[in-house]
């Protein structure tokens, strides 16, 4: 889109697509000096900084103003985290992460619980191996395709609530408004960030995490401004070096919180100043795009604090059970559902054709594609290889191990994937040839993959079997994510992860 939409016509469109258009600012230096805060009138129309705006309104939000859909999503994610966790705590990585904060971090009098585990150490060590268990179970979430906020704000929010002795409510609340955050921020900006070689997910994951943390430690509107502002300087993640996301954005954000509550500042502008975060990371201040899920190339920073509580857009983020790039998981569902409503068989299959938005076919961005689902052949672990899983199986399986069906290998080759402008993200239009002539076609949303807490705790409980923990244990703490609004202490979810 060349002209640049007005703020009317971009809440409009939000409205109109059931929800809120987010766009992306961020932060810049620390300390901004004066002259600098003077000239960087913000971008967003407002005499308020962004950082402020968040902050004051993260800092009134009360468990009452949640939505009931935000609070099942929150237990729905909450357990989603822990059951990877859970998965994961044996992880290589895990256990690196584990080794270091054992080795150098325990004793902490104000310390939180390492998952599993169940050693207590600083509240930022406790949060960095924690994220690094959720991230080696691979059950996550996913907003718009590249970001997993939950492996970074769950384990914030977790060793944050520890110390706090916070409720189940308060968890829920910080818990919402760390997603709300980083999904405002990152929203319109993920395909850009990724161009210029940064990972979108912890660049704007630590954002939620200090948000989530901050809310839960109670800081005041000033404190979580400067944490904010904070983030900046620590925000990080690129797609060359790959093996350190969302657990250092997890530490980092407990530092810049732990700083912030000790008095330290932050220029309020470190957002969408002249020399602030949307300049370093999308290159620019203005909201020019370099790529979108679209095609558009301009951006609102109005949409990024407009109807904050009234429209939430991380009601947007998604389970993704599968252990694969999110986009994946619509293929597998999409074309078992085909399948399922037409009596379709692997034995009466022809040909399948898929076409996806653009951006899912170059991973993880055209700037720096390593896989190209279109044109290149056909292989376990690629789109081919998941749509033709969903015609054999009508599934995939949630633990690894189990053999690809040689029904699969056969079929993947036999799947086409068209990339296309018009289409939402996760939301392929699967075509079954039959072989008697006849296709079969399914239009996904996108949204799929949002359903309510008792249907993620059915389908979690698949994994059961890979855990360190009883299966008494794990119905204990689907119950507690349940009534998590009714526990007294939120640290209960961490006491029963301990193998």
């Amino acid at each position: 889109m060349q002209a640049e939409l007005t703020r009317r016509s971009l809440l409009r469109s939000a409205l109109a697509a059931g929800g809120v258009l987010g766009t992306g600012v961020a932060p810049a230096l620390t300390a901004a000096a004066p002259e600098m805060q003077s000239r960087a009138a913000s971008p967003a129309g407002s005499a308020t900084p962004i950082s402020r705006q968040f902050a004051r309104w993260v800092a009134g939000l009360r468990y009452e103003d949640l939505p009931p859909e935000v609070v099942d999503r929150a237990r729905g994610l909450t357990l989603t985290a822990l059951a990877s966790a859970l998965l994961g705590s044996d992880a290589p990585a895990a256990q690196q992460a584990i080794r270091i904060v054992t080795e150098d971090e325990t004793g902490a009098t104000h310390g939180s619980t390492l998952l599993v585990e169940g050693t207590r150490a600083t509240k930022a060590g406790a949060a960095f191996a924690n994220a690094e268990m959720v991230w080696g179970g691979r059950k996550l979430d996913t907003f718009r395709m590249l970001l997993h906020p939950g492996a970074c704000i769950v384990p914030c929010a977790l060793a944050a609530a520890e110390t706090e002795e916070a409720s189940g409510r308060d968890f829920i609340t910080g818990l919402a408004a760390g997603y709300e955050i980083t999904s405002r921020m990152a929203a319109e900006f993920i395909p850009t960030v990724m161009s210029r070689g940064f990972h979108a997910g912890p660049v704007f994951g630590i954002f939620g995490s200090a948000v989530a943390a901050a809310k839960i430690m109670r800081l005041t509107e000033d404190q979580l401004t400067h944490a904010i502002g904070l983030c900046v300087n620590l925000a990080g993640g690129n797609l060359e070096s790959l093996s350190l996301r969302e657990s250092a954005a997890a530490r980092n954000a407990m530092l810049a919180v732990a700083l912030a509550r000790q008095g330290r500042t932050a220029g309020e502008r470190a957002i969408e100043g002249d020399a602030g975060f949307y300049h370093a990371y999308a290159g620019n201040n203005r909201g020019d795009l370099t790529y979108s899920f679209t095609g558009d190339t301009r951006a609102s920073l109005d949409a990024l604090t407009s109807g904050l509580g009234e429209s939430w857009l991380f009601l947007e983020t998604l389970y993704r059970n599968y252990s694969t790039a999110g986009y994946n998981i619509a293929h597998v569902a999409v074309t078992a559902e085909l399948c399922e409503e037409h009596g379709i068989r692997y034995e009466d299959v022809d040909r399948v054709e898929a076409v996806v938005n653009w951006l899912e076919t170059q991973y993880p961005s055209p700037a720096f594609p390593t896989r190209r689902e279109d044109t290149a052949p056909a292989a376990p672990g690629r789109t081919k290889y998941f749509a033709a899983y969903g015609v054999v199986s009508g599934g995939y399986p949630l633990l690894p191990g189990t053999p690809d069906p040689p029904e699969v290998l056969e079929l993947m080759h036999r799947v086409t994937i068209i990339p296309s402008h018009e289409m939402t993200l996760f939301g392929p239009r699967i075509t079954i040839f039959t072989k008697d002539g006849r296709s079969y076609t399914k239009q996904a949303t996108g949204r799929e993959f949002i359903w309510d807490f008792d249907e993620q705790a059915r389908r979690m409980r698949e994994v059961v079997p890979g855990l360190p923990i009883p299966p008494a244990r794990f119905e204990e703490l689907v119950a507690t994510c349940r009534d998590l609004d009714r526990e007294r202490l939120a640290q209960r979810l961490a006491e029963l992860t301990i193998a």
